[in-house]
């Protein structure tokens, strides 16, 4: 899902703009904006205003079909659907923000970039019809509503389930001589030297956007720093940084880079890393569940890669010292703009989009996994997506990408630092004192 999910090598930017909500015709209580009327009375009628960052042709015409199925439900409703891409969803939400123009619903990944919405008062408290207890709260997984939640109540509505894993190609595993995946971030080192002994780029890693490489800082941060210290640290208010477990995390990373990816990975995009995947050349790469489709032939991919796939987490250390069965992921979500007046229509069509039918029509159109119980089945499935659905429902937690559940300055200071590693610029030290400064700067913002 590359052309839609190009997001988080500038999405700390972004959130970095929607500092200024809070100033820009959000409300200053952090969050405590009367609350609207949740609940259709008489005829459903009106223009209901929403924007996606689907634009991609793969992906908006099933956003334009449950929009015209809501309407035909509804002759009395126009749903007036604003669809864009990455990058300009992110500076059209900020220009609206700051104009205190929000639409009706509005597409936020999950962590800080929600969160600020949040506390700009801009996102409607959906808790009385969307928490764990309520019938409709009751039909999503609980992990994908707990990644829109704040304070402990529900501010977003999860469309998609989204996790990190390692593809790879089954034939070249076998070529090498690797029976099975490797169940260690050690043995993943050794495979990857027996795949370059193949002729194989062990992974192929394009992170000309930043993003990439953050995934993997996401998941290892989660393996070697405890759970409670991570959440305090990815907390503005009390973020420092100062765990050992931070450099681990990166030194782990440079070493495989250094020993598994191929060179010069900042100047290559994801797509052009993934390519080599899809043509044999590479064995591995570490993608996002909503990427798999590609891998099969309705995806495009030949028939001897969509025959010969798999999917594997990234493993942890046998030294670990935090979380080993979180996964790197998250669902992403729509958000009820606080001071709609369709507001009560917005979360009707909220309801209707998150049917268990336009559930199960998302995941065999688009080949994402849906948070919706029961939507996910063989007859609508592709085996690999039906695996990482149980997959999923193994893991703890959800890792939520680093460049979104932490500050717009802790994000930055990541990417910017990673990215000087890869390019041999910076030590894993240099990285972490950068972010700790950040984190310093960041805290102080939130005081």
């Amino acid at each position: 899902m590359r052309t839609t999910l190009l997001r988080r090598g500038v999405v700390a930017a972004a959130a970095a703009a929607v500092l200024v909500l809070a100033g820009c015709g959000g409300d200053q209580s952090g969050g405590s904006a009367p609350a609207p009327k949740l609940a259709v009375s008489g005829e459903k009628s009106g223009t209901l205003t929403i924007v996606t960052k689907f634009a991609d042709p793969k992906y908006a015409p099933y956003f334009v079909s449950v929009a015209k199925a809501y309407e035909a439900a509804n002759p009395k409703v126009k749903v007036d659907l604003q669809q864009v891409g990455d990058q300009p969803f992110k500076d059209k939400i900020r220009v609206l923000s700051a104009a205190n123009q929000l639409p009706d619903i509005y597409f936020s990944w999950a962590g800080d970039f929600a969160n600020k919405f949040v506390r700009a008062g801009l996102a409607a408290d959906l808790t009385s019809v969307l928490g764990p207890d309520t019938e409709w709260g009751k039909t999503f997984t609980p992990a994908s509503l707990k990644a829109f939640q704040y304070d402990g109540k529900t501010y977003g509505v999860p469309i998609n389930l989204d996790g990190k894993y390692l593809a790879y190609n089954q034939a070249a595993f076998t070529k090498a001589g690797i029976s099975a995946p490797p169940a260690t971030f050690e043995e993943l080192l050794t495979a990857c030297g027996k795949l370059k002994a193949a002729g194989y780029t062990p992974i192929a890693l394009g992170n000309q956007f930043g993003w990439p490489a953050i995934h993997y800082i996401t998941q290892l941060n989660a393996y070697d720093v405890a759970a409670d210290q991570l959440a305090k640290d990815y907390d503005p208010a009390n973020g420092a940084f100062t765990d050992p477990g931070y450099i681990t995390a990166l030194q782990q990373f440079k070493t495989l880079s250094d020993t598994c990816s191929n060179p010069s990975a900042n100047g290559l995009s994801h797509e052009a890393a993934q390519a080599n995947l899809l043509s044999g050349k590479a064995a591995m790469q570490y993608i996002e569940s909503l990427e798999f489709q590609v891998l099969t032939e309705k995806g495009g991919a030949s028939k001897e890669i969509a025959d010969n796939w798999s999917f594997m987490r990234l493993p942890a250390s046998a030294s670990a010292a935090g979380d080993t069965k979180a996964l790197t992921g998250a669902p992403d979500g729509f958000m009820v703009n606080a001071k709609s007046k369709q507001a009560a229509l917005a979360v009707d069509f909220l309801k209707f989009f998150s049917s268990q039918q336009n559930a199960s029509k998302m995941v065999k159109e688009l080949g994402w996994l849906s948070p919706v119980a029961g939507s996910v089945s063989a007859e609508n499935a592709f085996p690999q997506l039906v695996d990482t659905l149980e997959d999923m429902g193994q893991a703890s937690q959800f890792a939520i990408w680093l460049d979104t559940v932490t500050h717009a300055e802790v994000a930055s200071a990541y990417l910017s630092g990673v990215e000087g590693m890869l390019n041999g610029d910076r030590t894993p030290e240099q990285v972490m004192k950068g972010v700790q400064d950040a984190a310093a700067k960041a805290k102080k913002q939130a005081g």
